[in-house]
């Protein structure tokens, strides 16, 4: 197969699947658009791995939460899922500029997005 990703958060709006699409509500009929048009046949759902991010960007500073690593200097262990971090979560690079937070406030976790790599 071709290591297509597929992910519910981005969906393939260009096939009319929309953004948020989770993998499990795809149609019975869905096919890889990759392997298709590579000719390698109709791969459908059952040729995927689910894909769940690991990673996740500050929108404002592109600092990279990495859940493989956390943040253990600030009490977060390795291996600590995004959704897992506390309410009270600032990205550690905009909470120590005073301009960021004087343009943006505190970034939280609302201020990242996941990274598609």
């Amino acid at each position: 197969m071709c290591g297509y990703v597929y992910s519910p958060l981005r969906g393939e709006p260009h096939n009319g699947i929309p953004a948020g699409t989770a993998f499990e509500d795809l149609p019975e009929t869905y096919l890889c658009p990759i392997c298709g048009m590579e000719g390698k046949g109709k791969i459908g759902k059952w040729g995927f791995d689910e894909w769940v991010p690991t990673k996740y960007i500050c929108s404002v500073c592109e600092y990279v939460y990495d859940q493989d690593r956390g943040e253990p200097h600030r009490g977060i262990k390795a291996g600590t899922p995004f959704s897992k971090l506390p309410d009270d979560y600032r990205c550690p690079v905009c909470n120590l500029d005073p301009k960021i937070k004087a343009a943006f406030g505190p970034v939280g976790t609302s201020g990242f997005g996941p990274l598609y790599i």
